[in-house]
Parts: C-alpha cells; sequence; structure tokens
C-alpha cells in the first residue's frame, strides 16, 4: 500500500517539522459495535454492499480503489473519511491533493444511496469501511465479514499529514514496521496487509527506482523486461503510465498470489520486497504463499483491526450530507 512518489521526496524534511508542530486533536476512543445502524438504518449495510458490488461489476479495478481509499483514511488522521474532503478557500491543501487516488465519486454514490434510505445517519467513515469490507468478498471471494461500526465523520484534511503517516514505496523493512506499529498494528498486520497489493493498479514512477539505470538485483529479470516494455526510462519524454501491482495473474483479484509473485521476485516495490528481509515475515509470506484460507481469515481481521485507528465516535466529529464536504 505504499504509495508517496518520489517527487515528494523533496518536501518529506519540511513536512515532517511542520507536521511535529501540528496538534491532532484529541480522539474518542468508545469502542465501535456491531450492526450499529440497526436501529437507526437497518438497510445501511446492504445498501452499501448493493451499490459497491454494482460499481465492481461495471469496473472491476473499483475493488482496489475502495480498499486502498480506506488504507489511506486511516493511516492520515485515522478512519474519519478526511481523505474524501474537497479543497476549500481556506483550505487548498486537503488529503486528496497529495497523491492521486481513485473512487471518489464511487463514495460520492454509495453515500446517495444510503442518505435516501436514512438521512444524516451514516458515516462517510463507515461508509468507506464497509465498502472496503464488500470488496474483499466481491473482488477476493471472501465470505462476508462482520465489520464493526459507529464512526463518526472528521473536520480537518491535511496534505502533509499524508506525507507524514503514509508508507512510502521505497521504506525499508524496520521503516515499514515502525510505520504500522504507529497506528497500532503488528508485523504480522503488515504482512497480512501488504497482500492488496495483489490487486490495483501503480503508477511506473513507484517502480522506476528498481529498473533504471540498472535492474534491482532482487526482483526477477525476465518481469523486470516485461516492466521496461511499458515503463520508459525517467526524463525520457514517455509519461508515466499505469501498470497493474499484479502482472502475473488476475489484476483485479485480490488474493494470496502476491505471496508467490514476492517469493519470485515479482512484485513492483523497494517496500514489498523487503518483507523477504527477515526470516520471521519471510516465513509469514511462505505460509500465506501455501495457504490461501488462513490468509483470508487473517486478512479480514487484520482489516477489521485497521477499521479502528483513531475513530471518531460518540458525539465527536460529525455525519456528513456529502462526503466531501464538511457539514456547516
Amino acid at each position: 500500500m505504499a504509495t508517496a512518489t518520489s517527487a515528494c521526496n523533496a518536501m518529506l524534511l519540511m513536512a515532517f517539522v511542520v507536521a511535529a508542530a501540528l496538534s491532532t486533536p484529541s480522539r474518542a476512543q468508545s469502542p465501535l459495535q456491531y450492526n450499529f445502524y440497526a436501529n437507526s438504518c437497518p438497510q445501511a449495510e446492504a445498501t452499501v454492499r448493493n451499490v459497491t458490488e454494482g460499481i465492481i461489476a461495471k469496473d472491476r479495478t473499483m475493488g482496489a480503489a475502495f480498499m486502498r481509499l480506506f488504507f489511506h483514511d486511516c493511516f492520515v488522521r485515522g478512519c474519519d473519511a478526511s481523505i474524501l474532503l474537497d479543497p476549500t478557500a481556506n483550505n487548498t491543501q486537503v488529503e486528496k491533493k497529495a497523491i492521486a487516488l481513485r473512487g471518489y465519486d464511487a463514495v460520492n454514490k454509495i453515500k446517495a444511496a444510503v442518505e435516501s434510505d436514512c438521512p444524516g445517519v451514516v458515516s462517510c467513515a463507515d461508509i468507506l469501511a464497509f465498502a472496503a469490507r464488500d470488496s474483499a468478498v466481491v473482488s477476493g471471494g471472501f465470505a462476508s465479514f462482520a465489520m464493526p461500526s459507529g464512526r463518526r465523520d472528521g473536520t480537518v484534511s491535511n496534505f502533509i499529514e499524508v506525507l507524514q503517516n503514509i508508507p512510502s514505496p521505497i521504506f525499508k523493512l524496520q521503516e515499514l514496521i515502525k510505520n504500522f506499529a504507529a497506528k497500532g498494528l503488528s508485523i504480522d498486520d503488515l504482512v497480512t496487509l501488504s497482500a492488496a497489493h495483489s490487486f490495483g493498479q501503480a503508477h511506473c514512477s513507484f517502480v522506476n527506482g528498481r529498473l533504471y539505470p540498472t535492474v534491482d538485483p532482487t526482483m526477477n529479470a525476465t518481469y523486470a523486461d516485461t516492466l521496461k516494455t511499458v515503463c520508459p526510462p525517467p526524463g525520457s519524454n514517455g509519461g508515466d503510465p499505469v501498470i497493474n501491482n499484479n502482472r502475473v495473474t488476475d489484476p483485479n483479484v485480490l488474493s494470496n498470489q502476491y505471496y508467490s509473485n514476492l517469493v519470485t521476485g515479482q512484485v513492483l516495490f523497494v517496500s514489498d520486497q523487503q518483507l523477504m528481509n527477515s526470516s520471521y515475515t519471510a516465513a509469514k509470506v511462505a505460509n500465506n504463499s501455501a495457504d490461501a484460507a488462513t490468509w483470508m481469515g487473517q486478512f479480514a481481521a487484520a482489516l477489521v483491526k485497521m477499521g479502528r485507528i483513531q475513530v471518531l465516535t460518540g458525539t465527536a466529529g460529525q455525519v456528513r450530507k456529502y462526503c466531501n464536504v464538511v457539514k456547516s
């Protein structure tokens, strides 16, 4: 799920200094609840599921887009839908300006459907969580699993906090472990959730450092050659094409194929290949590659765990009418 671009590297030192000076509002620590909307909007999860399924049926790439939005949302300010907020005259540098993500219009479509059933009840933060869960079901063949809810929507979105919190595609293993630990996630969670790179897309700029001027020796040479047919050398005026994260099997299926690709050096990012750099994580990779059913259970549990990061609950935050704007 590494997503920072090399173009941002020059800004990182300044970003960390500025971010350290920013104060973060306290977050409610009340637990989320399963079936939170049982009385207030009993059809909420079914509505999200039906619209999400329809969106993915029309465009299979959207499953990964929903999953990536949920990850970005939770890792920056906690799972509060701050990733969805549009720029305003008072805040032109919101989270979505830091990295190009897909799916904003799709989330608005889901929200509109839920609002038509139960106006002002279901938060955008919960919609992101439900849509990520449903994407695992639709795009990964998972049995449906319970996703706790009761999140409230935040009112702050800050570009710099993306640079501070989202792991870079060039992170080394210890940096990844530290990044996940800061969010209350374990090494096991890191290995498990990294398989979200079994589907979705990335720009060549995320991987060019492993291809040029020489191929990263940890990358499969044949795989590198195929990537070079799509990804031009930096500065060659070839643009920045989009490539599939998984170029070995179906790029729109969430699966444990990621781990087989990893063992054979057929993954895009430095941060992916780093999972082979310790005996513990390499053993987890091997186990996940061999046992799809166990990995699926672990992925569902880790996704639920990630969805608890710094949530706003109770009377904190708000429930937005439109996901892209704060309710005044």
